[in-house]
């Protein structure tokens, strides 16, 4: 495949959907900047997509938890010269357990990553794009956001807050060449489930494949759609979420997040 000379540049790349959605550029010719906390996972995809595809890669280990890194990183794509075409804000996690249990600053860290570093990448990135007129935004939300969560308050939350943020910019950018894309997924099979310790929860008994999840989303994101929400279940669950009674939300959402 041809480069584009066009670069995408993929938080949370070093697993997941992070992975996936870096493979599906470079199957499209993009170069990429791959950034995530672990170097050596980071180094490994760099150099397969490379060998493969024949892209160009940077590697950018950072931890976004940090308020300093989004800057840092803007900084470092600047100073080498790389304009980002594709923005992708897939790094996040979640945390399990009545609120008032959990580690607090575990929390603080969650709301850093998963709402402040998005937005703070996003708001870095958006003038460039804006200034030639071509770009393209994609978010990583979840169906978790359509909802409260109980027993996952702050990351329902911060979901929460990436779909409606993500939805009015999208309003906003009518008419500028540059779009953005929220994708709303489901329970899916990454190690999201491990890391918030919810192996044995009810809600990832049944998990969508991540490389069929990563797909929709990056069509959508071409495509310029606002909210994309893979699975016809999730489409319809998604539906039945915006008529049924809040007390009823929050008591299906309880029982299906209790660690």
């Amino acid at each position: 495949m041809p480069r584009t000379a066009q670069t995408a540049l993929v938080t949370g790349a070093s697993a997941g959907l992070g992975t996936h959605f870096a493979r599906l550029f470079a199957q499209d010719g993009h170069d990429l900047v791959l950034v995530a906390r672990r170097q050596g996972k980071l180094d490994q995809v760099a150099t397969e997509l490379r060998q493969v595809y024949g892209i160009r890669t940077t590697v950018l280990a950072a931890d976004l938890t940090d308020p300093k890194a989004t800057l840092h990183l803007h900084e470092e794509v600047v100073r080498t010269g790389i304009e980002v075409e594709f923005l992708v804000n897939d790094a996040g996690f979640g945390t399990a357990g009545a609120f008032a249990e959990l580690d607090l600053a575990r929390e603080l860290d969650l709301i850093e990553l998963n709402v402040k570093a998005l937005t703070h990448l996003t708001g870095l990135f958006l003038p460039a794009m804006l200034a030639r007129r071509s770009g393209r935004i994609l978010n990583v939300g979840s169906l978790a956001g359509f909802l409260p969560g109980p027993f996952m308050a702050t990351y329902y939350a911060s979901k929460a807050y990436v779909l409606n943020f993500t939805e009015a910019l999208s309003y906003e950018l009518r008419g500028t060449g540059v779009t953005a894309t929220v994708l709303c997924p489901g329970a899916t099979a990454t190690e999201f489930a491990q890391v918030a310790k919810m192996q044995n929860a009810a809600l990832f008994r049944s998990s969508a494949d991540a490389a069929s999840v990563a797909r929709y989303g990056y069509r959508a994101m071409m495509k310029g759609k606002t909210i994309a929400i893979p699975g016809l279940w999730n489409k319809i669950s998604q539906e039945s979420l915006r008529v049924s009674p809040r007390p009823v939300l929050r008591s299906i959402a309880g029982r299906l997040n209790k660690p």
